[in-house]
């Protein structure tokens, strides 16, 4: 396999990359570091030359900010990337989607692989992801083999976004656990979603395949009940334990509150909370893998257990 990787030097892509030369195959890693942006699709074209698979991992991630950002990655990112692999002769490619694309702000319990895009969006990362992801099923045919991996809250050594801001947040006293606490989620160690992706892609054999024209979860075997982990987790890099509870209504309309001062007032960063983050940390998001298994066999290589000891380790070590 000749791979390319858009988002090469990210969280994921990094592993991806890493995973792909060990298992032999040939990756070259994509982004702005090596002069590859996805907005320049005569530069994609270019730059996939020779490769037969793409994986497009890069996104515009991330609950806040500008809405044409969101727009110009997300979606004319992908839609760059589509053509370019047309136009460069790549005959598959491997889109990193997010199981966000289906939230529609309830619980998900051991959800399969055909749940509907929801009418509206809490966010513009979802909503961008689920057009981009559209795309990419869209353009499966003669000549791409096309699949797209919904791994969901990606983790582990190297993170750099998901644990350290629940982290430095712990660490300032300024978390809260939204409703009950006892909500159960699939976690995603980033080892486990870059053997996803690479599973995906040997079995992505042309449009006919299995995996071909439809998108999959894919996480850790088990699920776990998030705060019970996050609590297991500080209590491991000795912060101070989270106790407060907020009720989801109230987390709720404060987002929404939030959100119409920082997009009324154009303010910097992101508000304190969001709709859509209240509803990600109070509801279920579990998925079932059997889709993934049938279609490209896919097992976790790395147990929960393991890859939580090898996170607290990198934390740790840092």
């Amino acid at each position: 396999m000749n791979a390319l990787v858009t988002g090469g030097h990210g969280f994921v892509g990094t592993e991806l990359v890493r995973q792909l030369r060990m298992a032999g195959h040939h990756a070259t890693p994509a982004s702005r570091q090596t002069g590859v942006d996805i907005g320049d699709r005569a530069g994609l074209v270019r730059a996939m030359a020779g490769h037969d698979v793409v994986f497009h991992v890069a996104a515009k991630a991330g609950v806040w900010g500008p809405r044409a950002e969101f727009e110009r990655t997300n979606v004319v990112g992908t839609e760059n990337v589509i053509a370019a692999c047309r136009e460069a002769g790549v005959r598959r490619l491997v889109f990193t989607s997010s199981p966000s694309v289906v939230f529609d702000g309830g619980d998900h319990v051991n959800a399969s692989n055909d749940l509907p895009y929801p009418t509206s969006f809490l966010a513009d990362y979802p909503r961008t992801k689920a057009e981009a992801e559209r795309l990419v099923l869209g353009a499966n045919g003669p000549g791409l083999a096309t699949t797209a991996l919904r791994p969901h809250l990606v983790y582990g050594p190297g993170d750099p976004h998901l644990l350290p801001r629940l982290i430095a947040r712990a660490r300032a006293r300024r978390l809260r656990i939204v409703g009950d606490g006892r909500n159960a989620v699939s976690l995603t160690f980033v080892e486990n979603a870059a053997a996803a992706h690479l599973q995906a892609a040997l079995a992505l054999t042309d449009h006919t395949a299995r995996g071909a024209g439809r998108a999959f979860f894919v996480n850790d075997a088990e699920p776990v009940l998030l705060w019970t982990w996050l609590s297991a987790l500080f209590e491991r890099l000795s912060l101070p334990p989270v106790t407060r509870h907020v009720p989801v209504g109230i987390a709720y309309g404060a987002g929404a509150v939030a959100e119409w001062i920082w997009r009324g007032f154009q303010l910097a960063g992101e508000p304190p909370m969001t709709r859509f983050v209240a509803r990600q940390l109070s509801t279920c998001h579990t998925y079932d893998l059997a889709p993934a298994r049938a279609a490209f066999g896919f097992a976790p290589p790395v147990s929960g257990v393991d890859a939580f000891e090898r996170t607290i380790t990198a934390l740790t070590a840092g």
